[in-house]
């Protein structure tokens, strides 16, 4: 009891500890009272371990200080931050989607730091509208006669049936009732909307004389087509095409809409990209509506893209529900930006990391993962590995597409594929691999060359 109390005793006191040069420092750079908080947190922990041991061990002072300086960082340090992508995913949905290309973050920097003209037309000095920065670059990329934007392709699926289909009936394929990320249903968003949900075919199979049967001419309000971009149906299957849903819409005077979802702008190559539905080539089929996501096969930031007949996107800009979903200025002027990258398709593949990245080849991959291993030869205690395996586009796109990739095994003596993968995680600028057979890997299509140098450093700290 008595080497318990004295243990007590010896804790410092939280203004001796505020005297260390590395506290002042940390007073200097995050304010007192964060670090005071911290201190005491780290002081009462101590206290705490202490009277609960049955054995009192000394305390060292300078781990005290240590453990406050971790505290001071995990508290001051931003909770959404970057990471190091090593998953292979190109669009990976929990890190982020896709990465956005410098012209469009500098951008988003430009007027997130500066007034701008965000509804101000410089031109004649009156208001001006704040689609009016997309709309045009739309219409000529996609073809369409007008478009708008809103905070994401949820958004706008919702946006265009409460505007085209308010208490009339939507004609929907069984198969294509398809469920997005965090558990949002098409059915629910229909249900919001106020639509009026009507399914033809089965899961399976569905044909025009399904769709032309369902038409009641004063109670339907659309026909819609969704693109099943996360899961696919195969075997004995069939479905309705685009341009056939179209020319039924037409022939029942009923206006067609298109959940495109991915929305790819051009098929970069075949091999990769495969049978993924192309936006113009979607706009071209006679579909009155489109809407697709910003920041999937776009590369650009989350958005709800509609584009399509014009005095259907002028009744979207003037329904209410416009206000609750509109974009700010900063997913503005990094689609803006982005969409111009799309003006030249050379620097368009050159410039969008999405596209650079689907572009690379395993050659390319193979030489970056040998000057990635070269830089780790320093480390004794780390093996590594060059293999062969497979990445995915991800975001819900492209399910069944694998892409040759390039990825470098990690090996640490004394940590199993688990704990390597614990320790990168929670490293001050977190590491995303994914363990594969027991063993940690690092895929190079989706790793930063500029990226080695953090991973190294990183790996440096663990290994000390």
């Amino acid at each position: 009891m008595v080497g318990k109390i004295n243990s007590l005793r010896a804790i410092p006191k939280i203004d001796d500890l505020l005297k260390d040069d590395k506290m002042i420092a940390a007073t200097t750079a995050h304010g007192n009272a964060v670090v005071v908080d911290c201190a005491r947190a780290c002081v009462n922990k101590l206290r705490d371990q202490l009277l609960s041991r049955t054995q009192i061990e000394p305390f060292d002072e300078e781990q005290l200080l240590a453990e406050i300086e971790t505290q001071i960082r995990q508290e001051t340090q931003l909770h959404l931050r970057p990471v190091i992508n090593g998953t292979g995913i190109i669009l990976h949905t929990n890190l982020g989607r896709a990465v956005l290309s410098e012209a469009a973050a500098q951008a988003a920097y430009e007027v997130a730091t500066n007034y701008s003209t965000l509804e101000y037309d410089w031109i004649t000095g009156e208001r001006g509208s704040r689609y009016s920065h997309v709309d045009f670059l739309l219409e000529k990329l996609c073809g369409c006669e007008a478009a708008m934007v809103v905070n994401n392709n949820a958004a706008a699926v919702l946006l265009v049936l409460s505007t085209m289909a308010k208490n009339k009936e939507v004609v929907i394929s069984r198969g294509e009732l398809v469920e997005i990320g965090g558990s949002f249903r098409v059915p629910e968003v229909m249900a919001q909307s106020g639509a009026i949900l009507v399914e033809v075919g089965s899961t399976n199979k569905t044909k025009k004389a399904d769709y032309v049967k369902a038409i009641v001419s004063d109670k339907t309000g659309a026909l819609l087509k969704v693109h099943t971009s996360n899961y696919k149906i195969m075997g004995f299957t069939e479905a309705v095409s685009l341009a056939e849903l179209a020319e039924i819409g037409k022939n029942n005077n009923i206006p067609v809409i298109y959940d495109l979802g991915s929305g790819g702008f051009f098929k970069l190559a075949e091999s990769l990209l495969g049978d993924e539905p192309n936006v113009f080539e979607s706009m071209k089929s006679g579909a009155d509506i489109i809407c697709f996501s910003g920041d999937k096969l776009l590369g650009g930031p989350q958005a709800g893209i509609i584009i399509g007949n014009k005095k259907y996107i002028e009744a979207m800009k003037k329904n209410p529900l416009t206000r609750a979903l509109r974009v700010d200025k900063m997913t503005l002027a990094a689609l803006e930006a982005t969409l111009r990258l799309y003006l030249d398709t050379e620097k368009a593949q050159k410039e969008i990391p999405l596209l650079s990245q689907l572009s690379i080849t395993k050659e390319m991959l193979f030489e970056k993962a040998q000057k990635f291993v070269a830089l780790l030869k320093q480390f004794s205690s780390l093996t590594t590995e060059i293999v062969e395996e497979n990445g995915q586009v991800g975001g819900g796109a492209m399910p069944n597409q694998m892409i040759p990739s390039v990825c470098v095994i990690l090996k640490v003596n004394g940590l199993s594929a688990n704990a390597l993968d614990q320790k990168f995680n929670q490293a001050e600028i977190p590491i995303i691999g994914r363990i594969r057979k027991d063993q940690y890997l690092l895929d190079m299509r989706t790793i930063k060359s500029r990226e080695f140098e953090m991973i190294s450093k990183t790996i440096e700290k663990l290994l000390v």
